[in-house]
């Protein structure tokens, strides 16, 4: 054979990967509104980046007819490419070829590109879209999961994963995304869950389609197992480009900087008058926080689970930071145990690849009752402890209002190694709030009172003065400074920058015992 006839041969082979299950099964996927493994790698990298790798590898199964049925690179798209010009590896599966379902020759390349992108210390980003595992190479295929698993927990902390789910994940699958970073759903196209529909139906006998039992809408607002929910393809491809800017290629890199025109000195003076006087008056703490991050934006992660805490990633002074807020319009910011958890986890990415953390705090405490109390808060809420006590990178806070109890201390406190700790005049740090202390600590005296509301008005504002007052906690020196509101914007970047050379490990260990 000649050399041309061997590059004829190659362009050939070459154009019979790029046709998946074949033209049939490239429209059938297009007709229910989604795009082709390819289609999705060349949205997501820049144009023209995209290395593929493995593009002739063939399942070996010769069971069940299956020596017949073979395709060029089998039912994944792995390779390389860059993202606003940074490197990542990505893989892609494909639904065309037997619905994207997970043979042995699947699983070693996914893992081959897995294993680059830890070699060369780059984000992995997988397109989910997989009926599960091949049932033809039965254990073989099992195996291969784990193989998968394996990956990601070496990869968890060292390098970010993102799994975007863009058509079925059931079954084993779902536990390679779940142990990912984030997790990105597509409505009306995707759905996780362990068991469908007709397995739930046969043992439970619930009446359930996939998108009640494991669609978008679930999993963003009810579990809290994915982090973000897009309305098409496009917008969840264009979420992962967005998340990928914030964030470092590893853990050994800083997060990228990126210069803004927004002043570092700015003031606002609406964040003056943003906190009520009536301490029972809810706010929007979504205000404060756009009023100070640059150019007001705000990536939030987990929008619809545990609203009455926001986490999401920033920039001041065009430094990464990822941002933890207690929201007073929900449940007045109080910690539950869906909180803790969300608070807890994103903490954690954040110190595992260098990102700061900022944390603005209103809270009145833990949520009380018995649906709480018999879940397991205490050990839900000792993770969110956990994690800021175990975190090193720079750590800021600003008190808007309430830090009450012990939700006072778990909000990056000073106790447990907060960096810079700032609050408003309108702060009031103490055990409990002023009112419900007053009650318990002169019960006799209301009791006997012939005017016990003034009395009570009296004490409790003696209370505020002597033990609820940023000033209090200053004299301490558990605050660095009190600072007028409209100053926060230039004081936390003056930290950040600081802050950035800051050297502090924990000391040596295999790992924590965090609370599970």
């Amino acid at each position: 054979m000649s050399n041309a006839d061997k590059l004829e041969r190659m362009r050939r082979l070459q154009a019979e990967s790029a046709k998946g299950g074949g033209a049939q099964r490239l429209l059938d996927q297009h007709k229910k509104g989604k795009l082709t493994a390819r289609e999705r790698v060349d949205l997501l990298l820049d144009e023209g980046s995209f290395v593929e790798i493995d593009r002739f590898v063939q399942h070996q199964c010769a069971d069940f007819g299956m020596a017949e049925r073979k395709f060029l690179g089998d039912a994944v798209v792995v390779g390389h490419g860059t993202i606003d010009g940074r490197a990542v590896c990505v893989f892609a599966q494909d639904f065309t070829v037997f619905g994207g379902s997970l043979s042995r020759a699947v699983s070693d390349k996914i893992c081959k590109v897995m294993d680059l992108a830890m070699k060369m210390g780059c984000p992995v980003i997988g397109l989910n879209d997989s009926g599960g595992a091949r049932i033809q190479e039965g254990v073989v295929s099992l195996g291969g999961y784990g193989e998968i698993f394996q990956r990601n927990v070496r990869a968890s902390g060292v390098i970010p994963q993102i799994s975007v789910i863009m058509g079925p994940c059931a079954g084993g699958a779902v536990y390679s995304p779940a142990i990912t970073d984030f997790i990105i759903m597509v409505d009306g196209t995707s759905y996780m869950y362990i068991t469908g529909p007709n397995v739930v139906k046969t043992v439970t006998h619930e009446e359930v389609d996939h998108a009640e039992l494991g669609g978008a809408e679930v999993h963003n607002a009810q579990t809290g197992v994915a982090h973000f929910r897009a309305g098409e393809e496009s917008e969840a491809l264009a979420l992962v480009r967005e998340l990928i800017s914030y964030w470092p290629a590893n853990n050994l890199e800083d997060p990228p900087f990126v210069p803004t025109d927004d002043p570092i000195d700015r003031r606002d003076e609406e964040l003056n008058d943003i906190v009520p006087d009536d301490p029972t008056q809810a706010y929007d703490m979504y205000d404060v926080i756009r009023r100070v991050v640059d150019d007001g934006r705000f990536l939030e992660v987990l929008r619809e689970w545990g609203k009455n805490l926001l986490v999401g990633f920033a920039r001041l002074g065009g430094y990464t930071v990822g941002v933890v807020a207690n929201q007073p319009k929900v449940l007045a910011g109080v910690l539950d145990i869906d909180a803790s958890i969300k608070g807890a986890r994103f903490v954690r990415f954040c110190d595992a690849f260098n990102i700061p953390i900022v944390t603005f705090e209103d809270v009145p405490g833990f949520l009380p009752g018995t649906s709480q109390e018999f879940a397991g808060i205490i050990r839900h809420g000792a993770k969110l402890l956990y994690a800021y006590c175990e975190a090193t990178v720079p750590k800021l806070t600003v008190i808007t209002r309430k830090a009450y109890g012990g939700a006072y201390i778990v909000m990056s406190s000073k106790h447990i190694q907060g960096d810079w700790n700032l609050a408003w005049p309108s702060a009031e740090i103490a055990v409990m709030g002023a009112k419900g202390a007053v009650e318990v600590l002169y019960r006799k005296e209301l009791k006997k009172s012939s005017n016990r509301v003034a009395e009570e008005a009296r004490l409790t504002g003696e209370f505020e003065e002597k033990f609820s007052s940023p000033y209090v906690a200053a004299e301490r020196g558990y605050i660095d400074d009190v600072i007028e509101p409209r100053d926060t914007r230039p004081a936390l970047i003056r930290a950040l920058r600081f802050l950035r050379k800051k050297r502090l490990d924990n000391p040596p260990k295999k790992h924590g015992n965090i609370p599970l």
